[in-house]
């Protein structure tokens, strides 16, 4: 059922969102990616991925680079997927010496001339009650709803469950850091 829903997403979001390409692990487990870029707007957004699953999990992470390239800010409202009823824009931080989750009811700001990550550790998007794990090599597909972009559909590409983060050309993006805003 799931595999239906995917492909009926996939026809729809057409040849442009699949076109990411990802290569084989190297020896130190990290996989390399070449992400295919998606614009909406003055927003580019990269790098789109999850981990597969364990049979049973119902929640799973799913994770992005969005650089806002223009003069103002735009907010990350929401998203949604075929995959799950419920699915939320997240945020995990240390507070008070202690790492908390919550969702982010009014969205996530992407400021004017700044990139964010949505990275495990750090902001992420939440699917929970997932109905079937994702599957290594399957593909996820979401919509995410901006204050000012739009509708975005994109596809994440389901990675092995112990992947930390994605090698986005030179940069090593796995570390825990938190809330990380750069240019």
């Amino acid at each position: 059922m799931l595999l239906k829903k995917i492909l009926v997403a996939a026809a729809i979001i057409g040849a442009a969102a699949l076109s990411t390409q990802f290569a084989a692990a190297d020896s130190h487990g990290k996989h390399e990616m070449k992400p295919a870029m998606v614009m909406a707007g003055d927003l580019h957004i990269s790098g789109p991925w999850t981990r597969a699953m364990l049979p049973g999990q119902k929640v799973g992470g799913g994770f992005l680079i969005i650089k806002n390239n223009g003069a103002a800010d735009d907010t990350l409202l929401s998203v949604s997927s075929p995959v799950t009823d419920r699915t939320e824009v997240h945020e995990m931080a240390v507070v008070d010496e202690v790492m908390r989750m919550r969702p982010l009811p009014d969205g996530l700001v992407i400021p004017a001339g700044t990139t964010v990550e949505l990275k495990p550790g750090g902001y992420h998007l939440m699917f929970m009650d997932v109905a079937e794990s994702f599957k290594e090599g399957d593909m996820v597909p979401v919509v995410l709803s901006f204050e000012r972009a739009g509708d975005v559909e994109l596809m994440l590409a389901v990675m092995p469950a112990g992947t930390k983060g994605m090698d986005h050309g030179h940069m090593d993006h796995g570390k825990m850091d938190h809330g990380d805003k750069t240019n």
